[in-house]
């Protein structure tokens, strides 16, 4: 069996606080990553993190994310999937961020959330969307509702996979680099101690 790992997040800002007082939890948007270390994580959001007006399909940079929301929580979860399932994700992702200009925010879509009405623009997504479709597609999870639908709280709610993580997005990065520094050291004992990002 392979993983994938998907990350609820908690940021700050006015469009965060309208979406988590529409969907009534913390965790508002929706990460997928091919491994651990979200070398190889992908979503629909913020094109940049510091401007939030251009949205699409985007690889997700932890480090450059904690610069713009230092305040930021995570929550990691990681879900089984056969190699095969894996790969044609890995596929798919990979395809959509060589192509990610072509993918948008579906703006509109939030309306249609709102009244519980699926709606589908082409190739225009919510994070929790694009997510949903693509582990639906590729059998790895199966949601009671049309894709456009799911939001954060359902994955939330789902109760799949092990949590592997939760808390501060400054502390993940620190993780990340001592498994990195470990991976990349023979001998290297981890101690703990604070590294600058």
């Amino acid at each position: 069996m392979q993983k994938l790992y998907i990350a609820l997040v908690d940021t700050p800002g006015i469009f965060a606080w309208i979406i988590r007082r529409v969907i009534k939890i913390n965790y508002i948007h929706v990460v997928l990553s091919l491994d651990e270390n979200f070398q190889e994580a992908y979503s629909v959001g913020r094109r940049n993190p510091f401007i939030p007006f251009f949205a699409g399909f985007e690889k997700e940079n932890l480090h450059k994310i904690y610069k713009a929301f230092p305040t930021a929580r995570y929550k990691i979860y990681s879900i089984a999937c056969t190699g095969q399932q894996k790969e044609e994700i890995s596929f798919r992702l990979k395809k959509c961020y060589q192509n990610r200009f072509l993918y948008h925010y579906c703006i509109i879509g939030l309306f249609f959330l709102l009244m519980g009405k699926p709606f589908y623009q082409y190739n225009h997504y919510t994070c929790s969307s694009f997510i949903a479709r693509l582990l639906e597609d590729n059998h790895v999870l199966s949601f009671s509702k049309h894709f456009s639908l799911v939001t954060p709280k359902d994955f939330y709610e789902y109760g799949y996979g092990n949590i592997i993580y939760e808390g501060t997005l400054q502390e993940l990065c620190i993780q990340i680099d001592a498994r990195r520094l470990i991976s990349e050291t023979p001998g290297y004992c981890y101690s703990g101690a604070v590294y600058e990002i």
